[in-house]
């Protein structure tokens, strides 16, 4: 019997089972993937948003203001990869000037630090030589900032699990009943029973709600594109962001903090909540958007096109509610500028509890303090050496393209809540992220994974049940075909 059960491993869900494993609370997270970070989390755009751009009678607007200044504490206590940059809204016409101003007068009413309209070319232009010489003004917002999505839910997750949070992958929820203050959760093959139940279930969430009777929003899945630049083929200083639409912020041009470059997100609602597919129509919209922005885009070191999913409520704002099932929060709807607002999100969710009766006494041991990952790339050479003498993994290089060796593999295996998964190592620390997208290293990577596992080559997984690479031994299959059999 568990006191909370977090539905949901996105950046939301992960962040909320950190921030309540601080609690004497007996916590479980459930995910239907094989991995956590695996839905809208992993194709994010992984902009820090400084919080002036959503409509001023909107929850994500408070919660994005709060959960941005949040981000300092949470990147010393989480070690993960984070910079403030600082964005550009871009005007390139005169009469968007008038919203710059608009936007930058309520958001500093609002709490917003440091909003500045500048008009000066020459200095736009200094502080960012690639924007377009049709550019009028920006609105700069020197608190935005970038972030690796998936590297910082790996790093709530694992923070989480190391204070007592249990973590189960592959568990899709199938029926949630609720009796006697106490909610029974069915899986293919587990149950699960909890006082409370936070859904946190991202497209999936109007779904998981109704399974308990609440049936007050629906979610639309809204996809968005995007092109990815080979690392260091462009450098840019700042976020850019067109002047925003009712619908969406517009296309970006964005830096990672990886080094490379992406242009997106478009915006196309669905119905499909398993459409990842980018369409030539898509990534053509996405880069005549960008170079109205950036007009050197460099197309021609193009690596990787990929499409996400937003959970867009009908109410178009998040849905954080303590509902009238008791017991039962609801945390959906988490679309843009949800990857901002997920610590003031947490916080919300623990008040709930609270409200609820749940025991929200701090733990002696609780831990903030989740260690840096150790990556070859920081290493002196002095010190890199020291590593090899000890462990020779740290000198035999798996992905040449981003220089990845094998401890790096083995650790991000055989962390808390480790990968299972080509994508799970590949996300964690990046091989098969480089030019060759895992031309070289992917055989290595299966080898890998099915020694450290103890599985045959042919259970390896990309992503999770039904992605494998391998099915069999070819000779056993063209022994098969010469005895009569089939070759599938």
């Amino acid at each position: 019997m568990y006191d909370v059960i977090i539905i949901g491993g996105g950046v939301t869900g992960c962040c909320i089972a950190r921030n309540l494993s601080k609690y004497d609370l007996k916590i479980a997270l459930l995910e239907k993937e094989a991995d956590i970070a695996s839905g809208t989390t992993k194709a994010n755009s992984g902009v820090v948003h400084a919080g002036f751009a959503s409509p001023r009678e909107y929850v994500k607007r408070d919660v994005c203001i709060k959960g941005n200044k949040l981000y300092t504490q949470a990147f010393e206590e989480l070690n993960f990869s984070f910079q403030r940059i600082g964005s550009f809204v871009v005007a390139l016409e005169d009469n968007q000037i008038k919203k710059l101003e608009e936007q930058r007068r309520q958001g500093t009413q609002d709490g917003v630090p440091g909003l500045e309209v500048i008009l000066d070319k020459k200095k736009i232009k200094y502080m960012e030589p690639n924007l377009t010489d049709d550019v009028v003004g920006v609105l700069h917002a020197p608190t935005a900032g970038i972030v690796s999505p998936y590297g910082m839910t790996y790093a709530l997750a694992e923070n989480a699990a190391m204070n007592g949070v249990k973590f189960f992958r592959n568990q899709k929820v199938r029926r949630i009943k609720h009796q006697n203050y106490t909610f029974i959760i069915k899986t293919k093959d587990k149950e699960f029973k909890a006082t409370n139940v936070i859904n946190a279930a991202g497209v999936y969430g109007a779904k998981i709600s109704k399974m308990v009777g609440l049936d007050y929003f629906d979610i639309m899945p809204r996809k968005g594109e995007y092109i990815l630049f080979d690392r260091n083929a462009m450098h840019l200083n700042k976020i850019l962001f067109p002047t925003p639409t009712k619908v969406s912020k517009g296309i970006l041009v964005c830096p990672t903090v990886s080094g490379n470059t992406f242009v997106g997100p478009n915006a196309q609602n669905i119905t499909d909540k398993k459409d990842l597919a980018t369409t030539e129509a898509g990534l053509k919209e996405i880069l005549e958007g960008g170079r109205h922005l950036v007009p050197n885009l460099p197309v021609r070191a193009s690596i990787r096109n990929f499409a996400g999913l937003r959970a867009v409520p009908d109410t178009y704002d998040f849905i954080i509610d303590n509902t009238d099932v008791f017991g039962f929060i609801n945390v959906v709807g988490i679309l843009s500028p949800g990857l901002t607002s997920c610590y003031a999100i947490a916080e919300r969710v623990s008040e709930f509890l609270e409200l609820l009766g749940a025991n929200m006494t701090i733990k002696e041991d609780y831990n903030p303090i989740r260690p840096k990952p150790e990556k070859f790339k920081d290493f002196s050479k002095i010190e890199l050496d020291k590593k090899i003498k000890e462990d020779p993994a740290w000198g035999r290089i798996i992905c040449r393209c981003e220089t990845i060796p094998e401890k790096e593999i083995l650790n991000a295996l055989h962390s808390p809540v480790g990968a299972t998964t080509v994508d799970g190592i590949k996300f964690r620390c990046r091989p098969g992220m480089g030019r060759c997208q895992g031309g070289f290293c992917r055989p290595r990577l299966i080898e890998i994974l099915s020694r450290e596992l103890n599985i045959p080559y042919e259970e390896v997984m990309k992503t999770g049940e039904e992605t494998n690479f391998l099915v069999a031994k070819t000779k056993e299959i063209v022994l098969r075909s010469l005895e009569g059999g089939s070759e599938e």
